[in-house]
């Protein structure tokens, strides 16, 4: 059940209108009241045909006329408009249950605390089945104003307990770090004019796409414009942009004058401040030997850098940074990824913007390494060839399990229902991408002999799992990659070792899949110090026979495959 407190109004005729209307779409089927603060003497337009909305409404506002005549000063913010609506797979509701409902919400609120006589007045009207609309006027009968501060999160702590005691659909709790939900008539306007998104979405999603390409605040305001939003920036005396608010071309008010709407209000964590700490975090100090294995492409620089994501979960302020950049690379990767894949990337990108920021606050100097890499691939990368882009959707998919447990584990429910999401459409990308890297390993499969020895070597370092990846369609696969590995010098044994440290592979649907991607990551680069020929002649040829037996699963220096062959 959710309960959308709107921005206080002026004119209580005017909303009792709309809410008595046939709607904007003839939605509005038999207004009527189911509750109010003194239900005896209140005239209902919609039970009563000598009833009418100016008599209503001059019922209602009466507290307000006695203030305003009083004091002198016109009170402008006096209506309290509060839609409720059910899910839609809840239960019908009657009108004594809206009704009871409605006090609640009103109580917790503080528009009608329970017990108190000199509340404010309002009202519930239901005009449709799933759904009413509580109105009330903010002056109690003794002329003061009700203390309204945090009513929204009092009215949803009331929803919770409310889907319980009716036995509805249990939503989670919210902790303020969800972005305005559209209103029906932003909606409305958007499909008037064509729209595929109402304006704040379409605002959100250019933001988010632009923050990889930016390394400070001047620059994504720069790449705003150029991508066409409009923005009004609010300058310092340093000449430093302070905060801005975006619009939409063509979203105009009653007066034909462009709509801007502030970061904030387009989303929590979209204010430039928070924006200018995560674009203009200095990086950290690199270490004199760092560079020396930096992979090659901005593709291999991202999927090394997402190992980090799981190294920090300890401290959470270091959690939540890479939590954050790691929604900007699968931004970037959206961007810049094969149009086969970017549908999916590009939901999992929207999906994840919840999940994104929590109450924590980040540590975003902690991420530089993950945001440069979304930087770098939003800015220099090319299309990746396939078993690149098949590595970095499968790590995308590792640190999307991980972000959502971190969530489950600090209590941000919303934010793990945004990563799971998220991960569901990173899961059939992954698939996508790894799809054309099968189609080349399945027609040179080691020789039986050689996948005995490898199946060995799985059964060695990952016991627990070693079935499960056998039996995976994509074993013989997984074979040739550990052979193509081996040629280049590398151990199989050894790389085994490393994928299966990398991700856990309990949660994996398909593990020998998860591996092929990780070893072909790992291993892509030829082994140092290794003669190699032989094994890379015979892979070459289709006759690779290592001379390795099932059972010598821990080589040592003088049983190696090469030492074997040596000896021979």
């Amino acid at each position: 059940m959710i309960a959308a407190i709107k921005a206080p109004g002026a004119n209580t005729r005017g909303l009792l209108a709309y809410l008595y209307g046939p709607g904007r779409h003839d939605e509005h089927l038999d207004p009527h009241i189911v509750a109010g603060f003194a239900m005896l003497g209140m005239p209902d337009p919609g039970r009563d045909e000598l009833a009418t909305l100016t008599e209503l409404a001059r019922y209602l506002d009466e507290p307000v006329r006695l203030r305003n005549s009083e004091f002198g000063k016109k009170i402008t913010d006096h209506v309290w408009h509060c839609p409720v609506r059910a899910a839609p797979e809840d239960r019908y509701l009657s009108d004594a249950e809206w009704g009871e409902i409605a006090r609640r919400i009103v109580q917790a609120a503080g528009i009608a605390p329970a017990g108190d006589d000199l509340a404010c007045r309002w009202i519930a009207v239901r005009h449709a089945d799933d759904h009413i609309h509580i109105l009330a006027t903010t002056v109690r009968e003794d002329g003061r104003r009700p203390k309204l501060h945090d009513s929204g999160i009092r009215v949803g702590d009331a929803c919770r307990e409310i889907e319980k005691d009716y036995r509805l659909r249990q939503l989670k709790k919210g902790d303020r770090t969800a972005a305005r939900r559209p209103t029906q008539a932003e909606m409305h306007k958007a499909e008037r004019l064509g729209w595929e998104q109402p304006a704040q979405e379409w605002l959100q999603d250019r933001i988010r796409a632009a923050i990889p390409h930016a390394k400070s605040a001047e620059e994504l305001l720069a790449y705003l414009e150029a991508d066409g939003v409009l923005l009004k920036v609010k300058y310092g005396p340093s000449g430093d942009p302070l905060g801005y608010a975006a619009g939409r071309p063509g979203d105009l008010n009653g007066k034909r004058e462009q709509i801007f709407h502030p970061g904030g209000r387009i989303a929590p964590d979209l204010t430039l401040p928070k924006l200018k700490a995560r674009l203009e975090t200095s990086a950290p100090e690199e270490h004199p030997t760092a560079r020396r294995n930096q992979p090659s492409t901005p593709w291999h620089q991202a999927t090394d850098a997402l190992d980090t994501v799981h190294t920090d979960l300890a401290d959470d302020a270091r959690a939540q940074a890479h939590i954050t950049a790691l929604g900007e690379l699968i931004e970037a990767t959206a961007q810049k990824a094969p149009l086969a894949l970017r549908a999916e990337l590009r939901a999992a990108a929207k999906a994840f913007a919840h999940a994104q920021w929590s109450q924590v606050r980040a540590e975003d100097r902690a991420a530089h390494a993950l945001r440069s890499a979304a930087r770098d691939i939003a800015h220099t990368a090319t299309g990746p060839d396939g078993s690149t882009l098949a590595a970095l959707v499968a790590a995308l998919v590792w640190a999307a399990i991980i972000a959502g447990r971190w969530h489950e584990a600090k209590g941000h429910a919303h934010q793990a229902d945004a990563a799971h999401q998220a991960l569901q459409h990173l899961q059939t990308a992954a698939d996508q991408a790894l799809a054309p890297v099968l189609a080349e390993l399945a027609p040179r499969p080691p020789k039986e002999q050689a996948q005995r020895v490898l199946a060995s070597d799985v059964r060695a370092v990952v016991p627990d799992h070693a079935d499960r990846i056998l039996a995976d369609r994509a074993w013989p696969a997984l074979a040739t990659v550990l052979a193509d590995a081996e040629a280049r010098g590398h151990q199989p044994h050894q790389l085994l070792k490393e994928a299966a440290a990398q991700r856990e592979l309990t949660t994996a649907r398909q593990p020998a899949r998860v591996l092929i991607t990780r070893i072909q990551h790992t291993g892509r680069n030829p082994a140092p110090n290794r003669r190699a020929e032989a094994a890379r002649q015979r892979s070459t040829t289709g006759s690779y026979a290592p001379t390795r037996q099932a059972g010598a699963l821990q080589p040592t220096a003088a049983t190696t495959p090469s030492a074997q062959r040596r000896r021979r």
